[in-house]
């Protein structure tokens, strides 16, 4: 089988590996490792192990870091990237799954302390595999992926406290991933959407197809300022961090919430807790890597009912698996828009 290969201190290359290669690495429980989701017998909606034929993955700003060799996401050596896969039930020992299901894994360590997406097959727990909505093809769910799914996660959390007609809804790091389905879902859902991003000029047009009602340079974010501004949003969307997150917080309306889920500029964070205590502001994280089960399948069935499925295509470019590497850096310096598939299997 091919397969994307990483390790420490050689370049990543595509080799031909067997079942047996894709059965390892372990987890790696004290650097941080998601560990098992249930042990290895079924355990109801627990584990049991899922052989998966690999029809595709997706590229996500973590697998550009960890073809890289960025130690930081490839926590083992060798490994696979690919955070995210989507392909057919080959064997099943879990009873939630028989061979054919057509099924999604995101996150839950893949391409970081166990062989990912980017081989044409791998080994997985059933602990967070999810079955494919009905009505998303195969592709789709490649294309919606890791960051589309955080996205999910973010709008659910922002739904808890904010309506649509509560004010502006800002959207950080917007030509993303993250971005550009955080703001196809919001503007569905009838949310006025601001895109703030680094490169108005060329993705301007991009965005507001997208839903998007205004489009703002990153810099009027970017700059450390006051912790309590004049308030501008009613919610907020961030994948970026440090000085960008910290503005948006301090221009959050009161009773507004953030929710955080990247840190493309920075992982600190510059603030205080006046925009906490002054405006009941809330910071919410989201973590789509160890997203419970439930969440997961409450999320997968939003994107199957709320996401447009045609402005997902319309921002979605497929490569082969022979070209992933090459994308890698591209997608960490920021020249990758949307989303972007990883055509594996037949």
């Amino acid at each position: 089988m091919r397969a994307v290969v990483v390790e420490r201190d050689r370049p990543a290359s595509v080799e031909e590996v067997d079942e047996a290669f894709l059965r390892g690495p372990a987890d790696v429980g004290a650097e941080g490792g998601r560990g098992d989701d249930g042990g290895g017998d079924d355990g109801g909606e627990g584990g049991g192990e899922v052989v998966v034929d690999v029809a595709w993955s997706s590229l996500n700003y973590k697998d550009g870091m960890a073809l890289a060799g960025d130690r930081g996401v490839a926590r083992v050596s060798p490994l696979v990237p690919g955070i995210d896969l989507v392909g057919t039930v080959a064997t099943s020992a879990s009873s939630r799954f028989a061979p054919g299901d057509l099924v999604v894994l995101n996150g839950a360590g893949l391409g970081e302390t166990r062989h990912g997406g980017f081989a044409e097959r791998a080994v997985v727990d059933a602990g967070s595999l999810v079955a494919v909505p009905a009505g998303i093809s195969p592709r789709q769910a490649a294309a919606v992926g890791t960051a589309g799914f955080t996205a999910m996660l973010s709008v659910l959390r922002l739904e808890r406290d904010v309506r649509p007609d509560d004010g502006e809804i800002v959207v950080t790091g917007a030509a993303g991933g993250v971005g550009s389905v955080a703001i196809a879902l919001l503007s569905g859902l009838g949310y006025s959407v601001t895109a703030s991003s680094g490169r108005v000029d060329e993705q301007g047009d991009y965005l507001l197809s997208l839903g998007a009602t205004t489009v703002v340079d990153r810099a009027e974010l970017a700059e450390a300022g006051k912790p309590v501004q004049r308030p501008r949003w009613a919610g907020g969307v961030d994948s970026v961090g440090s000085t960008t997150l910290a503005s948006v917080l301090a221009q959050t309306s009161w009773g507004g919430t953030v929710a955080a889920c990247g840190l493309a500029q920075g992982a600190d964070l510059p603030t205080t807790v006046i925009p906490f205590i002054l405006r009941a502001v809330t910071l919410a994280g989201v973590n789509s890597v160890d997203a419970p089960l439930a969440l997961r399948r409450e999320a997968w069935g939003r994107l199957a009912t709320d996401l447009d499925l045609g402005l997902l295509d319309s921002m979605t470019v497929e490569v082969d698996l022979d070209d992933v590497i090459a994308e890698g850096p591209r997608i960490v310096a920021g020249q990758v828009r949307g989303r972007t598939v990883v055509r594996v299997g037949g």
